[in-house]
């Protein structure tokens, strides 16, 4: 039985996680509709808290995490697929409690993958990866409602939703405003395209504020989205997609009923297939921003443990890509 290298994340007796490489045979993976041989996976901020023992992510360890993968079908039990296609895999439980993308095999249900289009390299589709395909499904929410007239502002922007949703509004020519804590991430956030960049809100109780975008994207909640909302312009949206500053809002229904703005929940994980073929035929053509390969750093699964290290700081910016 052939066998294969992944990472293992295992809870110690002390109650810390561990994190190693080890070999394992095909016949430890769970049998399923494609066995995938992944040639690059991505780093996301659920792959670090899976990666550090965050058990609200992952219930059961050991376990292998790694919610994105791409790669090439090795075994197929459906139609749908042939041995030799290229697929990419991105949410639903991949990574999560199903062994993940950090590894050099997956065994994943059919309806798990998308094939890869024209347009767009394994690689590439991996820079995009969980965060690319948010900040899509972000900015098409927005598209849809008539709410992309600019300038948008994007919060978490050095992150890896934050700037590939700025560099895809860029590549559509629409004005954003970067917000980011980071003030050394200034030249960085220019280059993928930010107009401006603001590293604080006003602090201040009023309900509402003097408005400025014609909408948002925002990765972080708390504060930053409860400022974002008192500044959107009257009949405005504001895609949310993450909390990692905190779940909570404290705010007044002033921006949603005396300005008429929409707030609209993205959640990529369980979003349904046909959206996310939609979203990669996007990303790989019309969408896909000239200079992406430029927020991207290549690392091994031997580098994995540092990066998980420096994203769970908050000191990552843009996207690292991991070849198996």
């Amino acid at each position: 039985m052939e066998s294969f290298k992944k990472i293992i994340v295992k809870e110690l007796e002390d109650g810390s996680f561990s994190q190693t490489i080890e070999k394992a045979g095909l016949d430890s993976l769970i049998p399923n509709d494609l066995l995938v041989k992944v040639k690059y996976s991505s780093i996301n901020f659920k792959d670090a808290l899976s990666a550090s023992g965050n058990k609200g992510v992952t219930k059961k360890y050991p376990h292998t995490p790694g919610i994105d993968a791409a790669g090439v079908v090795m075994k197929s039990n459906t139609e749908k697929f042939k041995i030799g296609d290229e697929v990419i895999v991105t949410g639903f439980d991949l990574g999560m409690n199903t062994s993940g993308g950090f590894s050099e095999y997956i065994s994943i249900p059919s309806n798990w993958a998308i094939h890869k289009v024209g347009g767009l390299s394994l690689k590439e589709s991996m820079i995009f990866g969980t965060a690319g395909l948010t900040a899509a499904m972000c900015i098409d929410k927005l598209l849809k409602n008539g709410l992309l007239n600019g300038p948008v502002i994007v919060s978490g922007a050095t992150g890896g939703v934050g700037s590939l949703a700025i560099m895809i509004l860029n590549k559509l020519g629409i004005d954003t405003v970067a917000f980011s804590r980071k003030e050394s991430a200034k030249e960085f956030l220019h280059q993928i395209g930010a107009k401006d960049i603001i590293h604080s809100f006003e602090i201040s109780d009023r309900p509402l504020l003097k408005p400025l975008f014609s909408s948002g994207i925002d990765t972080v909640g708390g504060t930053v989205l409860e400022n974002i909302l008192k500044l959107v312009k009257p009949n405005g949206g504001v895609s949310i997609c993450g909390m990692a500053l905190s779940p909570n809002l404290h705010i007044t229904v002033f921006p949603f009923i005396l300005r008429g703005l929409a707030l609209f929940g993205i959640d990529s994980a369980e979003a349904e297939i046909t959206w996310r073929a939609y979203l990669w035929k996007k990303l790989s053509n019309e969408w896909k921003p000239i200079n992406l390969e430029s927020i991207c750093q290549v690392v091994r699964l031997e580098d994995i443990g540092a990066e998980i290290e420096k994203m769970l700081k908050g000191n990552q910016v843009g996207r690292v890509v991991v070849e198996i």
